[in-house]
């Protein structure tokens, strides 16, 4: 666990699930003072009740206070808005990272602020750890790769960062779940949610279809030919394979969309349009000061990057385009060491590492 000040007040954001519980009693067996606060954002499949109830009974059984904060509506403006609009204009949207950046840590971080705490807590599986002198903050993947979330963390501010605290970030999942039953917590056998973040879990092609209007359409291959139908470009994503087969039964991939003319373009397994060369990507945000300045002198650094969750990461040198305007984004261009099938698909994140798991920041494809 990072090294802090122990009588500084800490606020653990309460999901209702084991790892944020187990965040909570950690800090509290250190002698903390502690409290949790859970929030209540836009649920779908109503298991929000049950979740609040199991985040109140943890904080009753290790002796902290429970906080409930409503930003219903503003998770409905600030994340669901985003997703669907996205979905519309044909990308495929990160809720998580929006929502650790406007919400978690956002409008939670603010509220426990102006409630007097000073520190912010969470379940998240990643490291924070200061650089010489206090002065700034880095994030590092957490020990257990297979769970490591450092990647929805790409976006969080230096001045936010330096009151983070991620008590999972050294520890595995068993170990986590070991901890949760020793002490008696009764959440230790919960299942974990598989959800979005806060609208929980529920058919999210059934989601899109209430809330977007949909067309039927042809699913064309890379020479324009029509090889299937489709239900409506927004309900699929770049890279998708599962449960698409051709009028002959092979099964391809996405590969875009069409908008215009409502089609699905695919490719076969094989097809060097596959391979993954290079892609852009922009709302560019660096952790750290001086790799951003590294960047910014025209410096080109050989990183470890991610386009995917869960996916392994792979070489790749990212250069800075130019950007006469201050008030346009930052931009830059990824060109992968290996080609490769990445599926990068606009509205997704891209985060960036050294081999030392130090996360350098990230940015957004287009």
């Amino acid at each position: 666990m990072e090294s802090y000040n122990k009588n500084k007040k800490i606020l653990v954001a309460m999901s209702g699930g084991v790892d944020s519980s187990v965040a909570a009693l950690l800090l509290k067996n250190k002698g903390c003072n502690v409290a949790g606060g859970f929030i209540r954002g836009y649920n779908v499949d109503g298991c929000q009740d049950r979740d609040a109830e199991d985040a109140r009974l943890v904080c009753e059984k290790i002796g902290i206070p429970f906080y409930v904060f409503n930003f219903e509506d503003e998770y409905k403006n600030k994340v669901v808005d985003y997703l669907l609009d996205g979905y519309q204009n044909g990308i495929t949207p990160n809720p998580d990272v929006v929502c650790n950046r406007e919400i978690k840590f956002g409008l939670l971080y603010d509220k426990a602020m102006s409630l007097g705490f000073e520190r912010i807590a969470s379940g998240h599986y990643a490291k924070v750890k200061s650089g010489i002198f206090r002065k700034e903050f880095k994030i590092f993947s957490a020990k257990d790769k297979s769970k490591d979330q450092s990647y929805f963390l790409w976006d969080i501010p230096q001045e936010k960062l330096k009151r983070l605290i991620f008590p999972l970030g050294n520890l595995k999942k068993p170990e986590v779940r070991k901890i949760a039953k020793k002490s008696g917590l009764p959440v230790a056998e919960k299942k974990d949610s598989q959800g979005i973040c806060f609208l929980g879990k529920f058919d999210f092609g059934d989601f899109l279809r209430e809330n977007i209007k949909t067309k039927a359409g042809d699913i064309v291959d890379t020479n324009g030919n029509k090889v299937g139908k489709h239900d409506g470009v927004w309900l699929y994503t770049i890279g998708q394979k599962h449960g698409f087969k051709n009028f002959s039964g092979e099964s391809f991939y996405i590969i875009g969309k069409n908008l215009e003319k409502n089609e699905l373009i695919v490719a076969y397994e094989g097809d060097k349009k596959l391979l993954c060369k290079e892609f852009q990507i922009t709302d560019l945000n660096f952790l750290d000061d001086k790799t951003k300045s590294d960047f910014e002198n025209g410096k080109e650094i050989k990183v470890k990057i991610r386009n995917r969750y869960r996916q392994p990461l792979f070489g790749a040198t990212l250069t800075l385009l130019d950007n006469p305007h201050k008030s346009v984004s930052l931009s830059a261009l990824i060109r992968v060491d290996v080609p490769r099938q990445l599926f990068p698909a606009s509205g997704q994140s891209t985060v960036f590492y050294k081999k030392n798991g130090q996360m350098l920041g990230g940015g957004v494809i287009v």
